[in-house]
């Protein structure tokens, strides 16, 4: 299966944010290494794709409550 980088504005502004969406992205299948940067104004989301669609990813952060949209 081919890795590929998958990049998301979100509003995951905090540590806080990041800790609630943690277990569910370190523990789904098809998802290897992923990172949030807060810093930014679009406070990014970057998720190796493994196989996981960008809308199983959209699904899991809006069940935390927040927002993530696919950045063309």
């Amino acid at each position: 299966m081919e890795k590929k980088n998958i990049q998301f504005k979100t509003t995951l502004n905090c540590g806080g944010c990041v800790a609630k969406v943690k277990s569910d992205l370190d523990n789904t299948q098809g998802i290897g290494q992923w990172n949030v940067d807060t810093n930014s104004n679009e406070k990014i989301l970057t998720v190796e794709s493994e196989g996981i669609t960008e809308d199983e990813i959209v699904a899991i952060i809006k069940s935390k409550g927040f927002n993530a949209e696919p950045i063309r």
